[in-house]
């Protein structure tokens, strides 16, 4: 099992907590991003992949590289659309998990939004990430490992 980050524009505070799980639970731990990540030092399971850049690079890598049974984070719809349809765990960085059964429609909300700003309309941007998402996600990742580790 593995846990697949999508770090491009992941929060540092969600990268700090994936860090500790990783740590804690010696989990192959993968951030992939079109640029240069930083992971911590004397961390053998922790690593990082650097994607030549363009849209969804890291995005077609981690879904290429990713197996059933693995966890995933990502705020990217169609990739986590992608990873449930391969039976992976999907969380994104405010501590929603994407199933089977809430997939579509979250795809289907996000082409909406993505159609109203294509024809000038502002939909504006998500909230600023606090200090409840970042109790969120620790929670769900720490729910979804569990899970992941349990069923190995």
């Amino acid at each position: 099992m593995k846990l697949w980050i999508d770090a491009d524009a992941t929060p540092r505070d969600v990268k700090e907590i994936v860090f500790r799980a990783a740590s804690r639970l010696a989990l192959d731990t993968v951030l992939v991003a079109n640029q240069r990540v930083e992971v911590p030092l004397g961390s053998p399971c922790i690593s990082a992949v650097r994607v030549n850049g363009g849209p969804d690079v890291a995005d077609r890598y981690i879904e290429a590289q990713a197996e059933a049974g693995d966890v995933a984070v990502t705020a990217d719809i169609p990739l986590a659309a992608a990873l449930v349809e391969k039976r992976v765990t999907v969380i994104d960085p405010r501590g929603h998990e994407y199933t089977a059964e809430n997939v579509g429609e979250r795809l289907s909300v996000r082409d909406f939004m993505e159609g109203l700003r294509t024809v000038g309309v502002e939909t504006g941007g998500p909230r600023a990430y606090g200090t409840k998402d970042k109790q969120a996600f620790a929670s769900a990742l720490d729910r979804a490992l569990t899970r992941a580790l349990r069923a190995r």
